[in-house]
């Protein structure tokens, strides 16, 4: 029996958003899950969100994409010099937070706060501030969920807030307990900030397999013109340049096969022009891909002409491979998911990958930032050889359930938890 809190308290998760399928969304839902499973009450504040309205405080100022949070971005970021009138647009802006972060700590009489990247990422400096500013002023317990981190990015290196982002991006306070998703953070955190963390990484729910396909998900291939004959090889990733989207491109081309490449992800949150560079290679490299981010959401669904929408993991089950070609990632959903789900997969060896996931020994397709023969003859051969693919694909499973399933998550909660609350409480 999962060991749980004397009493039950309410947890308020704060971010940029709450809506959709990238990664800070879904490892939250995990999370929620998780902790609402121990007994815990759950709440969300965002500026997008799709959780239950009852339980939300949604400030559109919030989210990174509003236009006037997106202006200010831009002239923070590329600048090394910051006007008067842009310092006090942030911190208009952050009594602004700060009035609606302490309403949705009354409203929903909250115990402990969980910020998911936004004590990290600055999408959103006025808001970052505000935060930290109320977790100094009441000593809230606060468990920091870190993705990503300024010094991760190149884009966000030269900027005119370098002062805000060095007191609040990340912060160090005491009642803040900062959590990662790798073992490089963990020591960059420490290094720059002076900060200690525990490293726990993203996860799946491996203890229950993934249902059956069903009636609902039976027409996927059809409904995305793949042909009978056809291979399906999904890219689950947002199309944004980290991706390394070509690579999966070269691939398909160098397989020979009669073969269609979906990218189930939008272009996210840096504008289209990878995307039209992707479109552009593809079709140079004669490669059938499609954009199908309209057809895919968190939940099932109809678009707006009446067509269905399916989710990630309705994809999945159809797929013959999955393709993870990333030059950069703070973790991996993408290739846990196609464990869970029992398929074969090509991943670039990022860093990430090549420090706390490949020493686990999974057995997978990989390659050092260019295809080679090696990658395709590897690629080939699974896909011919069903035996041999089941059997690789059984492994890989049996050893995510052992390092990234969420027993792993859990017993980390009960660390955190008693940190927060105290041993009398566990």
């Amino acid at each position: 029996m999962t060991k749980t809190l004397k009493r039950p308290i309410n947890i308020g998760f704060i971010s940029f958003r709450f809506q959709g399928t990238d990664g800070v969304s879904l490892e939250t839902t995990k999370w929620a899950e998780i902790l609402e499973e121990m007994g815990h009450r759950c709440y969300y504040f965002s500026g997008l969100s799709d959780r239950p309205s009852d339980r939300s405080m949604v400030v559109e100022e919030a989210h990174f994409l509003e236009p006037e949070t997106r202006e200010y971005y831009y002239k923070f970021f590329g600048s090394t010099n910051r006007t008067q009138a842009e310092t006090k647009w942030i911190h208009s802006r952050r009594e602004f937070f700060k009035k609606h972060l302490y309403s949705f700590i009354e409203n929903f009489k909250l115990d402990l706060l969980i910020p998911q990247n936004l004590l990290s990422f600055p999408l959103n400096i006025p808001l970052s501030l505000a935060l930290v500013e109320l977790i100094a002023e009441t000593g809230i317990p606060t468990i920091a969920h870190h993705h990503d981190f300024t010094w991760e990015r190149k884009p966000l290196l030269v900027n005119s807030i370098w002062d805000y982002i060095t007191m609040a991006v990340p912060p160090s306070l005491r009642s803040v307990q900062h959590v990662v998703i790798n073992s490089s953070a963990s020591h960059q955190l420490a290094r720059r900030v002076g900060v200690s963390s525990i490293n726990v990484p993203n996860v799946m729910d491996f203890e229950n397999p993934p249902p059956e396909t069903d009636e609902y998900s039976s027409d996927l291939r059809e409904a995305l013109g793949i042909e009978p004959d056809e291979l399906f090889i999904l890219q689950p990733t947002r199309v944004v340049q980290r991706k390394g989207i070509e690579h999966a491109i070269e691939l398909v081309s160098r397989l020979g096969r009669k073969a269609r490449l979906v990218i189930s992800h939008a272009s996210g949150d840096d504008g289209f022009e990878y995307e039209a560079r992707v479109a552009d290679f593809a079709e140079r490299m004669g490669v059938r891909t499609i954009f199908s981010s309209e057809r895919f959401g968190e939940y099932r669904g109809t678009t707006e002409d009446g067509k269905k929408i399916y989710s990630l993991s309705d994809a999945y089950p159809h797929a013959d491979l999955v393709t993870y070609p990333s030059l950069i990632e703070g973790f991996g959903n993408a290739f846990l998911e196609a464990l869970y789900y029992r398929k074969p997969i090509v991943v670039n060896n990022y860093a990430i990958y090549a420090t706390d996931i490949r020493p686990k020994g999974f057995k997978v397709i990989e390659f050092d930032d260019y295809i080679t023969k090696k990658t395709v003859q590897d690629t080939l051969r699974i896909l011919d050889d069903s035996e041999y693919q089941a059997e690789l694909c059984s492994f890989n499973y049996a050893l995510a359930l052992r390092h990234f399933s969420y027993k792993v998550l859990r017993s980390q909660f009960r660390v955190l938890l008693a940190n927060a609350f105290g041993l009398n409480e566990a």
